[in-house]
């Protein structure tokens, strides 16, 4: 992979921040964006911007040609049976609460189980902690080992015949794991439980196959994959989709509308209520295209080599601690002594440097891990060991800024 040339791709990268050129490590948060993806956007609103489904006239062709072309290029690339088993929604939050909402509490009631982990992103805890507050059901938590990774005996300890819902994140932004989702979902059905995939974090990063993993639900956004923001997908099980209700109503999602009653859509566009994301959808076939063709095998396996690389030279200073297991997904979160993760991540703002910090809406996390916070490189196809260089020194100069003598 010609990570140089693929540089040249993203028009962002090349430019100053505070006097420095700009190292992007926060692509975990957000991706940059291909010309490509851009130059999609833009074609959409310059030549044939218009509603889609709705019209017969030329653009209202084009437009819904490219929205339902987009469907296809998702189902492609996260390997879905069908077309109608692909929901384009606003991310991967808005597909959990569709999920939780929808299915969680039409299935669910007084002495059921949910079992998540204590690593997920807020987005895959909050949806359930409600749903478990109106159905009556218990929300369980896989206990994580030392390093933060899930262990299978202690899924199957979890896991009861009382289970209807597992929901995992395939990768940890905060501890870079990859979880073992094909084998949870082994014992999730064993046991007669449905299992979701938060693949927010997977999806931009390695190869997905939706049918091998075998889950129910797998849940994306396009704005960490190169695709703009407000943009992303569900999938579902077409015989889980066709039983559950939309929860969204309006207008495009309706079959007949009556003054005391209405009818539902097939699939997909009964949960895709009101004017979509044209735009949006458009731009994320662009960046599966643009994805695909770089490779995804190659993009893992180069931002596998980053973060080993950033480990090893990270290691080297003193007072530098990582969280989670060594082998892992392109990020590496840390803490630098006594100094606050903020004050890291505004230092390394001045040298052009953007990193993230806080809590990565992964509070309990943070509480498991007993810190209030960390910083986070993270890093994506465009990213260089060069980028890294420039991360440890600017660390290193951190440290004595803030009064640490590195040795």
């Amino acid at each position: 992979m010609d990570v140089k040339q693929i540089r040249k791709h993203f028009p962002i990268l090349d430019q100053e921040v505070n006097g420095k050129p700009l190292v992007y490590l926060d692509s975990a948060a957000t991706s940059q964006k291909p010309i490509e993806v851009i130059d999609a956007i833009s074609n959409y609103y310059k030549k044939y911007n218009s509603n889609v489904h709705r019209g017969v006239h030329t653009l209202g062709t084009l437009a819904t040609d490219g929205y339902e072309g987009a469907r296809e290029k998702v189902r492609k690339f996260i390997n879905a049976n069908a077309t109608e088993e692909i929901i384009f929604t606003r991310g991967t939050t808005t597909a959990l609460n569709i999920v939780a909402q929808s299915y969680g509490k039409g299935n669910l009631s007084e002495g059921d189980e949910i079992v998540i982990t204590p690593m997920e992103h807020h987005s895959n805890i909050i949806p359930w902690q409600q749903v478990a507050r109106a159905t009556g059901a218990t929300l369980k938590y896989i206990p994580l080992q030392k390093d933060g990774t899930i262990a299978l005996p202690d899924v199957e300890a979890t896991v009861t015949e009382k289970t209807k819902i597992v929901s995992v994140m395939h990768v940890s932004n905060v501890l870079g794991c990859i979880n073992p989702i094909k084998d949870i979902a082994a014992i999730a059905h064993k046991n007669g439980a449905v299992m979701v995939v938060d693949g927010a974090q997977s999806t931009p990063h390695m190869k997905i196959d939706v049918q091998d993993l075998d889950c129910d639900f797998f849940a994306l956004s396009g704005h960490k994959m190169g695709a703009p923001t407000g943009i992303g997908a569900l999938y579902g099980k077409k015989k889980l989709l066709e039983a559950m209700e939309p929860v969204e109503f309006g207008g495009e999602m309706i079959d007949f509308v009556g003054l005391q009653e209405s009818t539902w859509k097939e699939l997909p566009w009964k949960f895709e209520g009101g004017t979509p994301i044209i735009a949006g959808a458009i731009g994320l076939g662009a960046a599966i295209d643009f994805l695909e063709q770089v490779g995804l095998d190659a993009i893992a396996k180069h931002e596998h080599h980053l973060a080993n690389y950033a480990i090893e030279r990270l290691s080297t200073i003193d007072g530098f601690e990582y969280y989670g297991p060594k082998e892992r997904a392109g990020l590496v979160t840390f803490n630098l002594d006594d100094v606050h993760p903020h004050d890291v991540a505004t230092v390394l703002d001045a040298e052009g440097i953007a990193v993230r910090a806080g809590h990565h809406c992964a509070q309990p996390l943070m509480k498991w891990l007993n810190v209030t916070a960390t910083a986070r490189a993270s890093f994506y196809l465009y990213n260089t060991e060069e980028e890294v260089d420039t991360l440890v020194e600017n660390l290193i100069k951190t440290k004595e800024y803030f009064g640490h003598v590195f040795e």
